[in-house]
C-alpha cells in the first residue's frame, strides 16, 4: 500500500493530495512574519507549514565564516547572518504553539544531527530532509532512529543517489519528493515526468513535489502525475529579501494553488467508466439507437 500514516490522517495513493507551505528562511529571522506566514498559510488552506533548521557551525563551511555580506541587519559575516536568521528554543515553543492553534501541521527540513535532536524535542510528526542532504548518510539514519516518518527530497542528485540514500532510510515510513534544486527553476528543467519514474521505482512509496518554478500550472500539473504531497515556498512578498523569495507563492496565489489542487483532486475521479444520472436527460434526447431513422432537419 502507497500510504504513510501521519498523526490522525494518511498521505499517499486515494488521499488528499497533502499541501506543505514552506517557510523556510523567508521570514527573515523575524517572529512577526513567520506568524503572517503561519497565518497565509491556514488561511490558504495548506495541512503544514515548514521552517529550516541548521546549526551554523556545522552547515557553514569554516573558509566561509567571516566573509562579509550586505543584509537587511547591515554588513555582517556570514557565518553572524545564518545565526541571525535562525530560531531559539523558546521561539520554536512560541511558532508550534501558533501553528497548532491554527489548525496546521509543523515541522522542519533539518540540515544536521544537531538540529534533528533539537527538532525531536518538539514533538514533530514527521522530519524533512533537505536535497542537499540526500548524500549525508549519518544524517538520514539519525532521522530514521527517531521512528518518524521521513521525506527525502531528490535536487541535484542522481538516480543510483536516491537509491542509496533509500537504501539508509529503508521503504517504509518514507516520502520521497522530486525537486529540481534551481531557485527559481525553469519550465525546462522541471522533469515532472521522474514522478512517474519515482513511483515505478518504489511502488511501496508516496511521490510528492517539491516546487520552485514561478507560476502555478507546473505544481497542477504534478498532482495530475501522482503527487502525493506537494510542497511550494511560501511569502508575503516575493521582492522580499532572501534568495528563496523569488521562488515563493505569495498567499493569494497559494489561496488559488490548493482551491485548484482540490478542483483537480475532484475531476480526476477513478478511472472506471459509468453514465451518471446527469447525463441521462441528453441520452434520451441524442442518443440515436441501432436501425432508428435519423430526422432531417431540412
Amino acid at each position: 500500500m502507497r500510504k504513510v500514516r501521519l498523526k490522525d490522517r494518511f498521505i499517499g495513493d486515494g488521499e488528499p493530495v497533502y499541501v506543505i507551505g514552506e517557510i523556510g528562511i523567508n521570514h527573515n529571522g523575524s517572529m512577526e512574519v513567520a506568524k503572517k506566514l503561519i497565518d497565509g498559510a491556514a488561511f490558504a488552506g495548506c495541512n503544514a507549514v515548514k521552517f529550516q533548521k541548521r546549526t551554523p557551525e556545522k552547515c557553514v563551511p569554516r573558509d566561509q565564516w567571516h566573509i562579509e555580506r550586505d543584509t537587511p541587519w547591515g554588513r555582517m559575516t556570514y557565518i553572524e547572518y545564518r545565526h541571525r536568521v535562525e530560531f531559539n528554543r523558546s521561539q520554536y515553543e512560541e511558532l508550534i504553539k501558533y501553528s497548532l492553534a491554527k489548525g496546521i501541521d509543523w515541522f522542519a527540513s533539518c540540515w544536521d544531527e544537531e538540529s534533528v535532536d533539537f527538532i525531536e524535542e518538539f514533538n514533530p510528526p514527521l522530519h524533512k530532509a533537505p536535497s542537499a542532504a540526500l548524500t549525508d548518510h549519518s544524517l538520514l539514519s539519525r532521522m530514521r532512529l527517531t521512528g518518524r516518518p521521513v521525506i527525502i527530497s531528490t535536487g541535484m542528485s542522481t538516480i543510483q543517489e536516491i537509491s542509496d540514500a533509500v537504501k539508509v532510510v529503508g521503504t517504509e515510513d518514507l516520502l520521497i519528493a522530486h525537486s529540481t534544486s534551481t531557485y527559481p527553476c525553469g519550465l525546462d528543467e522541471l522533469n515532472l515526468k521522474m514522478l512517474q519514474t519515482l513511483r515505478e521505482m518504489f511502488p511501496a512509496v508516496p511521490i510528492g513535489y517539491s516546487g520552485h518554478e514561478i507560476g502555478l500550472a507546473p505544481t497542477w500539473s504534478a498532482v495530475t502525475l501522482g503527487a502525493s504531497f506537494v510542497e511550494r515556498h511560501i511569502t508575503l512578498d516575493r521582492a522580499m529579501w532572501g534568495t528563496d523569495q523569488a521562488a515563493s507563492v505569495e498567499i493569494i496565489g497559494m489561496h488559488r494553488l490548493i482551491r485548484n489542487i482540490r478542483d483537480i483532486e475532484k475531476a480526476m475521479g477513478d478511472g472506471v467508466k459509468r453514465v451518471y444520472e446527469s447525463e441521462l436527460s441528453s441520452l434520451r434526447k441524442l442518443r440515436r439507437q441501432p436501425g432508428e431513422t435519423v430526422m432531417s432537419d431540412v
